[in-house]
């Protein structure tokens, strides 16, 4: 899902509807919404739309790999990353 196509179905519904938007209306709304989703994230770790899934920050430990093109061990950061779970009505419909 991008940006783009979030957009473009605010636009649509809207036309649906009746409500007069713009695609430039579309796009701010779009880029708002990811963005409080963003944040809602840093503030909780934590972001759950009903009936899709939950967005859950979980930390990673730092560790050690290996580079697959030279072989050379290089050492990876501790760092945070985000992981989905679907909702059991997400998982039916699909």
């Amino acid at each position: 899902m991008s940006k783009a196509f979030l957009s473009a179905t605010l636009l649509e519904s809207a036309g649906e509807h009746a409500v007069p938007l713009s695609g430039v209306a579309a796009n701010k709304i779009a880029g708002d919404l990811m963005k409080a989703i963003v944040k809602e994230l840093k503030k909780s770790g934590r972001f759950t739309l009903p009936t899709f899934g939950t967005f859950i920050v979980r930390k990673t430990k730092a560790r050690a790999a290996v580079n697959p093109r030279t072989q050379e061990k290089i050492r990876v950061k501790a760092g945070k990353t985000v992981r989905f779970k679907a909702s059991p009505s997400l998982k039916k419909a699909v």
